[in-house]
């Protein structure tokens, strides 16, 4: 086939015995691979004879529709995405072929930006046009991976026209009924990622009355199980981030009863399915992923919308089956489903009573895959809030510590990815809320006051926010305030100090201030303050500081310092009307603020 010597008719004749052996086993198409088979075939296509191409071309595309094909081939040299592009209008099979080619070879944002920077969007705006269905379907592809997850291709790909017609026009009239389904969902798909991309907004018409009807409708029993899992998941991912859409979606054709369907699935085959020639597809399985994957976007940000999801018969079975599957997708999204619906504090008070779904959640956060740590581990932070079933008496509260979850979330306060820090820290925050005192000492234990300082200084201010949040619920109760004062008083101090002298917003401040409040309620605790000047200072300057929620903290905290019913208050209120406080006070009843002017009052009260 390289031998310019040999007559192009062989050459061609070559090719096509190529293509035919490329049609065997992914073994055998592996072993062409691995001969060199698509440098020789990519050579062949800078031929001039349009034939030798086309055989080239199409044994190529048989090659690049094998499971993994071998992208990189086509990028190591940097012409042949030029040719392509400069060849493809040639011939009806150059544009199936290449555009085939396009849709496989297409994974990164590399790829994406290389493809567009050679002109691939001008080249398939026409097509999209063409009356042959081979050259559509494999366009639609090729859009849809040029736009998914990259805004500036997206935003490049709306802006585009043909013939005076934008490139979302086009896609709008491959939604029309009188398409098969399979152009319809591919159409659907690309203006999805349109949508996700920033180039459509979720409220337009198209997405609102074209797209999302769409991939609804292909959720419906009379389709494909493969229509019915794309659907799903486009579904999903368009409604993923958009309230509006999630209602809608909710109360559009029945579709959390549909989709609840797809959980009871259990046959594996459908002999109508246009992907038969996939070997091995698990198509419950499949059937389930699609199913949690768009009730986890269904329920994201409605309470309504999850309580009617959670109502699925047996639902919470499904979702435990599975996070124990073995199938990597199954488990993926059952613990992505159980994430969103966790976000329900009904729903943590009530179903989740009723279901051990910490067992599962735990062993995957252990031994699962590392990248579903971060929605694991956000998950187990929602079933540790104080209202949640993991917190409750005689049930796996106890079971979840003593399966080493503080453990757990304090080796991830150490990681270096923000995300896993983030959830770390919060886990330990919700369950320090409202804890018996074993508890939180065996917190304070276990993240040491090294680590706290560590965290106090993190780049992210919701780590820090966080951490001031596990400190503030630590330091609840009077005498859990002292017990803990007495023993990591200094630090805690030493602590508070660190964030007021630091360059902080004022919601950091706050909390900060916060603490402070909660070590004036205890009964020994209170001399940590009161025997440092220089916190009392702080406390004076925020009292007069411009910010009011920075007033109304560092205030209440002067009035849990001088609250008359309390020993010593009397040398307590003497020390700080010296310093000038009852001053401030007796300024600050000038305030417009009505919570800051109760404040006021009743620390005035306090003095007599």
């Amino acid at each position: 086939m390289i031998d310019d010597g040999i007559p192009i008719e062989l050459r061609t004749e070559a090719a096509i015995v190529l293509g035919s052996l490329a049609k065997g086993s992914e073994e055998e198409l592996q072993t062409l691979v691995n001969a060199g088979s698509v440098n020789v075939l990519l050579m062949g296509i800078t031929n001039n004879n349009i034939k030798f191409v086309e055989a080239c071309l199409r044994c190529l595309k048989t090659i690049f529709l094998m499971n993994d094909p071998p992208v990189h081939l086509i990028y190591e040299n940097k012409t042949v995405i030029p040719h392509m592009i400069n060849i493809i209008s040639k011939s009806l099979c150059t544009q199936e072929c290449i555009t085939t080619l396009f849709s496989r070879c297409c994974n990164t944002k590399e790829h994406q930006e290389k493809l567009c920077m050679n002109g691939a969007l001008a080249t398939l705006a026409p097509l999209l046009t063409s009356t042959i269905y081979k050259v559509q379907m494999p366009t639609l592809k090729s859009i849809a991976v040029l736009c998914y997850q990259n805004e500036e291709v997206a935003k490049a790909t709306a802006t585009a026209t043909y013939n005076g017609e934008s490139i979302p026009s086009l896609l709008v009239k491959l939604l029309a009924r009188d398409k098969t389904s399979e152009m319809q969902m591919a159409a659907a798909r690309c203006l999805t990622y349109l949508c996700r991309g920033g180039a459509l907004q979720p409220s337009s018409n198209v997405i609102m009355f074209k797209a999302l009807p769409t991939v609804i409708r292909m959720c419906k029993k009379d389709r494909t199980l493969e229509e019915n899992v794309e659907g799903a998941e486009t579904l999903a991912y368009l409604i993923e981030e958009d309230p509006e859409l999630q209602g809608i979606a909710a109360i559009s054709d029945h579709i959390i009863k549909t989709l609840a369907e797809y959980l009871r699935y259990t046959d594996v085959q459908q002999f109508n399915s246009r992907t038969t020639h996939k070997k091995d597809i698990n198509w419950s399985n499949e059937l389930k992923q699609a199913a949690f994957r768009a009730f986890a976007s269904l329920g994201a940000n409605d309470e309504d919308i999850r309580k009617k999801i959670i109502e699925t018969e047996n639902l919470m079975d499904h979702i435990i089956s599975g996070m124990n599957s073995e199938d990597i997708k199954v488990k993926a999204a059952a613990v992505r489903c159980l994430h969103s619906l966790s976000r329900s504090v009904q729903q943590l008070r009530t179903t989740f009573q009723d279901h051990v779904v910490w067992k599962p959640l735990m062993n995957m956060i252990q031994n699962g895959p590392e990248n579903l740590l971060v929605i694991t581990s956000s998950t187990l932070c929602n079933l540790l809030l104080e209202f949640s079933p993991g917190r409750e008496v005689n049930t796996p509260r106890k079971a979840i510590l003593d399966t080493g979850a503080i453990g757990i979330l304090v080796t991830l306060t150490g990681r270096n990815e923000s995300e896993l820090r983030l959830n770390g820290i919060w886990g330990l925050m919700n369950m320090a809320f409202q804890s018996e005192l074993k508890v939180k000492s065996q917190i304070i234990e276990a993240i040491g006051t090294e680590q706290l300082f560590k965290l106090l200084s993190d780049p992210d201010p919701n780590i820090l926010m966080k951490t001031l949040g596990l400190i503030r619920n630590l330091l609840s109760g009077k005498p859990h305030i002292d017990s803990i004062m007495s023993v990591y008083g200094t630090q805690i101090m030493q602590a508070v100090v660190f964030i007021l002298e630091g360059d902080h917003s004022a919601d950091i401040k706050e909390q900060t201030l916060c603490i402070l409040t909660n070590v004036a309620d205890g009964d020994d605790s209170k001399g940590y303050i009161m025997e440092n000047e220089d916190v009392l200072k702080k406390l004076m300057t925020y009292m007069m500081h411009t910010n009011v929620k920075l007033q109304i903290a560092a205030t209440t905290c002067i009035s849990n310092l001088v609250w008359n019913e309390e020993e010593g208050a009397y040398k307590r209120q003497a020390k700080l009307r010296e310093m000038g406080v009852q001053k401030i006070l007796q300024q600050l009843l000038s305030s417009s603020d009505a919570i800051l002017f109760d404040r006021v009052k009743d620390a005035l009260k306090q003095f007599g």
